[in-house]
């Protein structure tokens, strides 16, 4: 069996290596258009930022030490530029002589990856992207020419990252996203204390606006203003690259990339496509969408090794359970957020909490910022994000973990977790998340959310601060009557007549009052996540 492979990096390695450790025998060609086979893209932008000091350290494998260990044909600069389905051969251009000529193969692999959206505005060839190391050789140029301010656009993942590590470099950098908050993949609440992080490391964050014009060292924005920007990164997002996929005819899917079926065939039975240029299915729906993420094109480049060498796979659904660093925060979400499922009017339900990353009285407890969303009906976890200093990472992947093994969220409660002091608590973040939805569930406690407290209000509900006195001082909701829980039962006559929204600083007082009115006779609900998830949605003032 002879296979070529079109790409390399993440996907396309993968797929080579491991079709080698399973069929010796079979000749493995690789194609890769850029100059390097196979490199840590996700580590550029640290590189970039003087984190990872050596740019050797990006580089993990070699065209000659792939050919020693898994005698592999690995040809660099070498483009794939037409497939001949029927006679099933590749046209190739070697970049470095213009050369062209054909190679045949057996089964063909696509791992074309993605390509970083460029809008066509004026001036835009001076911008630069962060998709491979050419790229950010460009960039350390332009840092070691002297650059002192830079402009990054596009507030995801990557621009983030890039923020902060252009930052780190000592530039004066403006992140600007066309939404209305940073990490679009994340809800409104969650997102806000990431652009208060980055305000407070020296960022300017300019929200709601987009990039107009590129000049030799400005930038102008949508709306009118001018920024000085002796670098301009652009970081938008990226495109998956099907150019070669549908000058061979082969089909595309209703997210623009490469479609595939569940054995990952194109619809050419003896082309396989993965990575970010093809579709995968989401967890959720089954649907297509794209997720340009690494382990997904790691792992589906061993499911297509596996495959081709006549194994019995099939690749989960995907999740796009994603992580990013945020100066001192970390962010991870899995799932879908509440924005795309009330987009899709999905019936959901969602839980906050705000609890320490390990047990509070061992020192360096950290607060974590936690949602969990889920069916109403059949309790299925729909999707979940966290933001903290400590301990982020490995409650996401535990709720991604439950979410693939169909877990419920009330089942969440359920888990038995590894707990010390200096790691967790008793009743781990996710436990009290399970405990929390098994409330909402069973109709033991009704929950209002941050954004339905001023509607509430209008409609005749009474706002309940049950904090202390100094709480309340230092900031509540308006309109707010406010009697501490401690005080309550002797104070109930106080409260004014009509339904409760309760509140308090996180949301366990909160629980603890509307049990208590209730049980007095009182229409009583919690507001999900209390004072800190409300406050944590409001706009972050600009410096």
């Amino acid at each position: 069996m002879k296979v070529v492979i079109i790409g390399g990096v993440a996907g396309g390695m993968s797929a080579a290596t491991r079709l080698r450790r399973l069929d010796e025998h079979a000749e493995i060609v690789v194609l890769e258009r850029g100059p390097h086979i196979s490199y840590a893209n996700c580590g550029l932008p640290y590189y970039m930022g003087g984190v990872i000091e050596e740019r050797d350290a990006l580089l993990v494998q070699t065209p000659e030490a792939l050919r020693t260990r898994f005698r592999l044909d690995v040809r660099v600069r070498s483009e794939a530029v037409a497939i001949d389905r029927a006679a099933r051969t590749v046209r190739v251009r070697d970049l470095e002589s213009g050369r062209a000529y054909e190679e045949t193969y057996d089964e063909l692999v696509l791992s074309p990856g993605a390509r970083p959206f460029v809008p066509d505005l004026p001036g835009i060839e001076r911008a630069r992207t962060l998709r491979d190391v050419t790229d950010v050789d460009r960039v350390v140029a332009d840092l070691a020419a002297g650059a002192r301010t830079a402009v990054v656009v596009g507030g995801g993942f990557i621009g983030v990252e890039a923020a902060e590590n252009l930052r780190a470099r000592g530039l004066d950098v403006t992140l600007v996203e066309l939404a209305d908050q940073v990490l679009p993949p994340l809800d409104p609440e969650m997102a806000g204390p990431l652009t208060a992080e980055l305000r407070a490391h020296g960022v300017r964050v300019e929200l709601g606006t987009q990039l107009a014009k590129v000049a030799s060292d400005t930038v102008d924005l949508a709306d009118g203003r001018t920024l000085p920007a002796d670098l301009v990164l652009l970081a938008i997002g990226v495109r998956p690259d099907t150019e070669l996929a549908r000058a061979a005819g082969l089909e595309t899917g209703p997210r623009g990339g490469i479609a595939v079926d569940e054995r990952l065939r194109t619809s050419d039975p003896h082309i396989h496509a993965l990575g970010d240029a093809a579709e995968k299915r989401d967890a959720l729906t089954g649907e297509p969408v794209l997720i340009p993420l690494a382990n997904l094109a790691n792992r589906h480049g061993r499911l297509v090794a596996d495959i081709l060498a006549g194994r019995s796979v099939v690749p989960r659904p995907a999740a796009g359970t994603a992580v990013v660093q945020v100066f001192g925060r970390t962010a991870a979400a899995t799932g879908w957020n509440e924005k795309r499922l009330r987009a899709a009017g999905r019936r959901h339900q969602a839980v906050h909490l705000h609890p320490g990353s390990h047990a509070g009285y061992y020192p360096g407890a950290a607060p974590i910022a936690l949602k969990v969303l889920f069916d109403p009906d059949d309790l299925r976890i729909l999707g979940a994000q966290a933001v903290g200093t400590d301990g982020v990472d490995k409650r996401i992947d535990v709720i991604a973990t439950a979410m693939a093994g169909g877990l419920t969220a009330p089942e969440l409660a359920d888990l038995e977790l590894a707990y010390a002091p200096p790691y967790g608590s008793a009743k781990d973040p996710v436990n009290l998340a399970g405990m929390i939805a098994e409330n909402a569930a069973t109709g033991t406690e009704r929950l209002v959310q941050w954004h339905e407290a001023a509607d509430a209000q209008r409609h005749g509900a009474v706002l309940l601060d049950v904090r202390t006195a100094a709480e309340h001082a230092r900031g509540a909701l308006p309109g707010a009557v406010h009697v501490p829980l401690d005080e309550l039962r002797g104070r109930v006559a106080d409260i004014p007549a009509g339904d409760l929204v309760v509140y308090c600083q996180q949301g366990l007082r909160g629980h603890v009052a509307a049990r208590l009115l209730t049980q007095l006779g009182r229409t009583a609900a919690n507001l999900d996540g209390g004072y800190a998830t409300w406050s944590a949605a409001q706009p972050s003032p600009a410096p």
